[in-house]
């Protein structure tokens, strides 16, 4: 199966154009899109009805995990309806198989890597940004858990390890994701995570198992190559 994987779209209707060109081709180069989060820019369905257009048009599979920017209005559950009544699968703490190749995906959330993840101690409002945490660790737990394929691929928008988001303003860096993630899949296994949301870090990285964790956020990519809106891999 050949995946082609981008994130933070942020699509805006001025960017219409440019994604359409783009986007036009996907299907000859890959049999599967996925799409890690950040899908609109102010998570406005104004947003999402033109991207669907395009997503659409492209006429490939379609992979989804929502990302911060597409909850900031609250309409996330709308969203969903919009991608899911197109045919596109959005995956929370859900999983999808397609040709002996497994999905299982959520959005995932922050909360910082290794020895530097904040843990429930203290003020009842850690406690919850914590907790926050942990249940999005525990539906990519569940979804993982309902994967049957051999072979399996974690679509997330925050990223599970530290070595994606180097390249970010150091401050920044428990906001980026948390290693809670990289537990689960450890745990679980999987041929490989995609995630996006750091715009400006590493591309690649890997799990404590040594699991490839691949960060395809657009900006990412179009810094290697202008024209390019996606990478693509081979499973």
């Amino acid at each position: 199966m050949r995946i082609a994987a981008t994130a933070d779209l942020h699509f805006t209707a001025a960017r219409h154009s440019a994604l359409l060109d783009q986007f036009n081709h996907v299907r000859d180069v890959a049999d599967v899109l996925v799409l890690a989060g950040d899908l609109t820019n102010g998570g406005q369905p104004d947003e999402m009805e033109p991207l669907l257009n395009v997503v659409v048009r492209s006429r490939v599979p379609t992979v989804v995990v929502l990302g911060n920017h597409d909850y900031e209005s609250g309409k996330q559950a709308e969203l969903t309806r919009m991608m899911a009544s197109a045919g596109i699968k959005v995956l929370d703490g859900t999983a999808y198989e397609r040709d002996g190749i497994g999905f299982a995906g959520t959005k995932g959330f922050v909360g910082g890597f290794g020895r530097g993840v904040l843990t429930a101690f203290g003020e009842p409002e850690i406690k919850q940004f914590v907790q926050a945490s942990i249940d999005e660790a525990l539906k990519l737990e569940r979804a993982m858990a309902q994967l049957r394929a051999q072979k399996r691929i974690v679509v997330l928008h925050y990223s599970p390890v530290a070595a994606t988001v180097q390249g970010e303003p150091p401050e920044i860096f428990p906001f980026l994701g948390t290693s809670r993630l990289a537990e689960v899949v450890d745990r679980h296994g999987a041929d490989m995570v995609l995630h996006g949301h750091a715009h400006h870090g590493q591309m690649e990285g890997r799990t404590t198992a040594g699991i490839p964790v691949h960060n395809v956020a657009i900006t990412l990519l179009q810094a290697q190559q202008p024209a390019s809106a996606y990478r693509v891999f081979d499973i």
